[in-house]
């Protein structure tokens, strides 16, 4: 058995959209299950994301902290946005993100690791990428509003961050699975070996 997810599409009968927002919605559809019956499975639609792990030469990686209201937190976070156009190009979409959060550009980028983050009730497709070669952008800061205008900046050492997630400290999806991978790829086939910032991405396909 070659363990890989792959693609596959069960029948719907019929679907709604009961609610619509800025960003997301929440749809409804009847599903056909293996035995026939027609179950209904309600999840938010959602443009897809990127993020990305800056990693400096002192082995630091960039992170921010920032007021979630859902979980009522402020996590420490890898700076990261929605795909707002439909077909952005990822890349593209995460060195905005890092210029617009940190004021940082960065000249190599591989993709790092690709995630649904959760698949049960969500759609959303997260692109994570690995960013290193850090300097200060050129030009005015991005002007930032809302939870992002409270936003505190900092870099931290990756063997500090991997004790965080395991001790049960630092808890967003795209920073534990970013730094977890990102060691995983050392101690594996290294990071020159990683994907090329322009691989193909299926959940959310886009011209290069």
């Amino acid at each position: 058995m070659t363990i890989k997810d792959i693609p596959e599409e069960w029948e719907i009968r019929g679907t709604e959209t009961p609610f619509v927002g800025n960003k997301t919605s929440v749809r409804t559809d009847d599903v056909v299950m293996p035995d026939g019956t027609v179950v209904h499975r309600d999840y938010q639609v959602h443009p897809g994301s990127v993020a990305v792990l800056a990693l400096d030469e002192a082995d630091r990686v960039l992170v921010l902290r920032q007021y979630r209201h859902p979980v009522r937190h402020k996590l420490w976070e890898i700076p990261a946005g929605l795909l707002d156009v439909p077909g952005e190009n990822p890349l593209h979409a995460a060195q905005r993100e890092l210029y617009e959060e940190a004021h940082v550009k960065a000249e190599d980028w591989r993709v790092l690791t690709d995630v649904y983050t959760t698949p049960g009730g969500c759609d959303e497709a997260v692109r994570i990428f690995l960013a290193r070669g850090l300097s200060e952008a050129e030009g005015d800061r991005f002007e930032v509003e809302d939870e992002e205008a409270d936003m505190e900046l900092a870099r931290v050492p990756v063997a500090e961050l991997v004790r965080g997630v395991l001790a049960g400290e630092l808890h967003n999806n795209c920073l534990v699975v970013g730094v977890l991978s990102l060691v995983a790829a050392r101690d594996g086939d290294g990071l020159d070996a990683l994907r090329p910032a322009q691989a193909p991405w299926p959940a959310r396909p886009f011209e290069a």
